[in-house]
């Protein structure tokens, strides 16, 4: 029997951004925080490199601002760069205060007042300003933040919970817009609940696992950005996916991302004959930003028909590496892999989803009472490409912010009340589940050939064709069997993947992570890839 819940908060999502804002709402609140798996299931935890802050008296906030602007090939939004950046030193004390266990510096080299916890450069900065917890900043960050959930009475943390889509007026036949809630997959039971709420976040992730390499958890299928299309909410410039340029090439290695603060600490990029080619692409050789080193690595591997490249840190002391990359030391070694003495093989695959639900500065969509944080959003950040460890601080930022907007608005938003329950009368319990795990295959393997790293008019036409048809299937069988996690990330995909290859058609030029044969330069004027939904167009 399907149950109905009722929140102040609903939180689709358990990671830095969801937990962040549920930390910062009033304790009074009653906080409803979704996670579709375990809750250490999404990408937070295994983020490794650190979170990106001007934090030492030698750097300065328009200094990360230009960083910032310059990797994100002339798209990035400056307001919202320089309100991050701005808000970036509060974000992090904010995280010290709550009790984060970040790397401190050795306590000889901390001048009277300055600051003691260490800090590493990245791709892309002009700066040390990568403030990290070793080698594993996201699992110390999500263990802190989830302590600290787990003490708070108002906050409920519900495991094993799948969104199936949002509750709006419009959807009820009612007038208006607003968001009233989501209807929810309870894995432990099979039915799907009634959750309504006065302020519903998205905070549930990207869409990496539409291609067939990632680095991502199994969870990261763009389930908020297909919730938030289907909804009326626009999105941006989903044709931006950032493909992390070092990821553990290892047949049992699945998705584990080799941190990019090996490069930042002298880590060489080799070919298999030993020979470095980074200078060849660009003057910052292993310290460009990933687009360049993702293109570049793509390109010599398709040159030379190599299964993978180096990266190579043996250079370095064992007692540096030790120290520095305890993670990535320690997980090689499960592979036989000794990165003291021997490069590591490693190869591109999709990490990031630059894109995503439009929002203002305070998090919010097109849709009233509807918010989208973290990397579902699109706040105009990143622009054409993110820049290493950006990320996370957008989490932390924009948490804090729409979290503060929420409050505002209390005392003028009421309970929503008589929601109906979900209606599976009409349809039954699948046996062809092979469909489905058939489609998914089929989906991350077109999304990965003709929509990747390199792209032209004719994969992305083959591309747009085959997600069409599989749409078809898709929402045939979603019709008529009952809803499992499986079909609701299969569908969400296939609606984020549509969204991708539109977005891509639609830039007829080339610029950060997208690139295209066809239109090999840069056009003068940079403009965002906005999609409408069709049934909200005006």
């Amino acid at each position: 029997m399907s149950q109905h819940f009722q929140h102040d908060v609903l939180v689709i999502g358990s990671g830095a951004a969801g937990l962040s804002l549920a930390l910062t709402l009033p304790g009074h609140l009653d906080v409803a925080v979704l996670s579709k798996g375990d809750l250490a299931n999404g990408s937070t935890f295994w983020a490794q490199g650190g979170v990106a802050a001007v934090l030492d008296d030698a750097d300065t906030v328009q200094s990360h601002v230009e960083d910032t602007l310059n990797a994100g090939g002339g798209l990035c939004n400056e307001d919202a760069v320089r309100f991050t950046v701005e808000h970036s030193r509060e974000a992090i004390q904010w995280l010290i205060d709550l009790g984060v266990p970040f790397t401190r510096d050795d306590p000889s080299t901390v001048v009277d007042g300055g600051f003691e916890f260490h800090l590493t450069r990245e791709g892309g900065h002009s700066h040390r300003r990568i403030i990290h917890a070793a080698d594993a900043t996201g699992a110390a960050i999500f263990r802190t933040l989830l302590a600290q959930a787990k003490a708070r009475p108002n906050i409920e943390l519900l495991e094993q919970r799948v969104a199936v889509d949002l509750i709006t007026e419009s959807r009820l036949g009612l007038e208006g817009q607003r968001c009233l809630g989501a209807y929810v997959l309870d894995r432990s039971t099979g039915e799907v609940d009634t959750h309504s709420a006065r302020f519903t976040i998205l905070a549930s992730g990207g869409a990496a696992k539409v291609y067939l390499y990632t680095s991502n958890p199994d969870g990261a299928c763009g389930d908020g950005i297909a919730m938030a299309w289907r909804s009326g909410c626009r999105v941006g410039n989903l044709e931006f996916n950032q493909f992390h340029p070092t990821c553990l090439y290892h047949p049992q290695a699945k998705s584990f991302l080799v941190t990019e603060a090996l490069r930042g600490e002298g880590a060489y990029l080799k070919l298999p004959n030993g020979e470095r080619f980074m200078q060849r692409f660009d003057p910052r050789a292993e310290l460009a930003p990933r687009d360049i080193v993702a293109r570049a690595i793509d390109h010599e591997m398709k040159r030379l028909g190599a299964d993978c490249v180096f990266l190579d840190i043996s250079h370095q002391s064992e007692d540096f590496i030790k120290s520095h990359f305890p993670t990535v030391y320690e997980r090689c070694l499960t592979f036989g892999i000794d990165i003291t003495r021997q490069p590591i093989p490693v190869v591109p695959a999709a990490h990031y989803t630059c894109g995503g639900v439009l929002v203002d500065q305070q998090g919010r969509t097109d849709v009233p009472g509807l918010y989208a944080i973290g990397e579902t959003s699109f706040t105009g950040l990143h622009g054409a490409n993110r820049m290493a460890s950006n990320s996370l601080l957008e989490c932390f930022v924009y948490a804090r912010s729409a979290a503060a907007d929420i409050v505002t608005q209390l005392d003028h938003v009421p309970q929503p009340q008589n929601l109906p329950a979900w209606d599976s009368s009409q349809v039954t319990d699948s046996d062809q589940d092979v469909i489905i795990a058939h489609n998914w295959d089929e989906l991350r393997r077109f999304m990965w050939d003709y929509v990747g790293i390199v792209r032209t008019n004719k994969r992305l036409q083959r591309a747009q064709h085959r997600v069409r048809l599989l749409q078809d299937e898709i929402d045939e069988f979603y019709s008529n069997y009952k809803v499992s996690r499986d079909l609701i990330e299969l569908r969400n995909l296939a609606q984020v993947a549509e969204l991708m290859i539109a977005s891509a058609m639609a830039r007829k030029e080339s610029r950060g992570l997208h690139y295209t044969l066809d239109y090999p330069d840069m056009l003068p004027e940079a403009l965002d890839t906005i999609l409408v939904p069709p049934t909200f167009a005006g």
